[in-house]
């Protein structure tokens, strides 16, 4: 398990690469539409700092939740050869 704990109101994510298959299992090539990116959260800081200085708990998100994020919002990181993603709660935009 990664050693590390994300600050402020940022996650840390394991990326789910998405195939894209068809009924009877045919992957296909991938569309030109975006799609938003997923991941399994790994680590959660527990608060979020609002403009005006207030904490608010995290409480919808936790670990071993799938989440799905906006594509361009996540920051790579490298950690023992190892990529994964940080971004903040508000950029998650659904969970399975």
């Amino acid at each position: 398990m990664v050693d590390i704990k994300p600050l402020n109101d940022y996650v840390l994510l394991e990326v789910k690469k998405q195939e894209s298959k068809t009924v009877s299992g045919i992957i296909t090539a991938p569309s030109s539409k975006e799609k938003p990116g997923k991941g399994k959260v790994l680590k959660v800081w527990d608060w979020k700092t609002t403009p005006d200085g207030k904490l608010i708990k995290i409480d919808n998100i936790k670990e071993g939740d799938i989440v799905y994020f906006t594509k361009y919002s996540p920051e790579e990181i490298e950690i023992d050869q190892n990529k994964y993603l940080l971004i903040r709660v508000d950029n998650i935009i659904a969970k399975e």
